[in-house]
């Protein structure tokens, strides 16, 4: 029995600032009875999504809303070596404080570069290194969050998006399961949001008409509403990890769709 109503695959960026109109900040939308299509932002002078119009908008979706599996592309969390090194509790709530603390990118007129060059923020204090990967990297053969400025990375999208999932962690509290920091199992009629790999499934699947931010953004969609009508998620839900792995997994996140 499927266990989600709607699915939102988010291919993210972070170019530019939180209120910049992104071409390639893409949302796709599917029911079980519906394909994919792409959700415009709200009426405005925008063209496209912006970082915080998705975030508002996820914000009044999942809070409204039925069921739903948010799959976003970008890093939920960093790997074990930086919370060692910069004494960071082990916990995924104090990580997301500490890392807006430092990294404010959810702020006005503020670039990832911007904090990267040393002009807003401390991210100098919260540095990673681009060797240090979590064991989700490892296993499909991902760059380091922390490997910026090369083609196929999401280290600039992770360090834009994560104040985000702070914000709906904020927003949401308990309506919303973050996973798999709130557990490998999400409760039942409850939405999910997950990090995703759009490289998992992209090259699969006919390309048609989309350009490669709306097709990776498509793809994701399509592959959750497919994994819940086949009821193949709870699968997914639970990767064949050692319980060590497991445990780290909690902390450093987990790609959906690896098993």
């Amino acid at each position: 029995m499927p266990q989600f109503e709607r699915y939102f695959g988010i291919d993210y960026s972070g170019a530019r600032t939180p209120d910049c109109s992104l071409p390639g900040l893409c949302l796709y939308a599917a029911t079980l009875a519906q394909p994919p299509t792409k959700v415009p932002p709200p009426p405005s002078p925008r063209k496209h999504w912006t970082r915080r119009g998705l975030a508002e908008w996820l914000a009044t979706e999942l809070r409204e809303g039925p069921p739903t599996l948010v799959g976003i592309d970008h890093a939920f969390s960093f790997p074990l070596r930086y919370f060692e090194v910069h004494f960071i509790a082990p916990d995924w709530v104090t990580f997301l404080d500490d890392f807006q603390r430092h990294w404010p990118t959810d702020g006005e007129h503020i670039y990832v570069d911007f904090i990267r060059d040393g002009g807003r923020g401390d991210g100098a204090a919260r540095m990673g290194n681009s060797r240090w990967r979590r064991i989700t990297e490892v296993r499909c053969r991902a760059k380091s969050v922390f490997h910026f400025d090369t083609p196929g990375s999401v280290a600039k999208s992770t360090h834009a998006g994560l104040p985000w999932l702070r914000y709906l962690r904020q927003q949401l509290g308990k309506r919303v399961h973050f996973w798999p920091f709130d557990g490998w199992t999400p409760p039942p009629g409850r939405s999910v949001i997950a990090e995703v790999y759009p490289a998992l499934w992209n090259r699969t699947v006919a390309v048609e008409d989309r350009n490669s931010h709306q097709h990776d953004a498509y793809c994701v969609a399509q592959w959750m509403q497919q994994s819940d009508a086949a009821d193949k998620l709870p699968i997914y839900f639970q990767p064949t990890l050692r319980p060590a792995e497991s445990t780290l997994a909690r902390l450093e996140g987990w790609i959906l769709g690896l098993v």
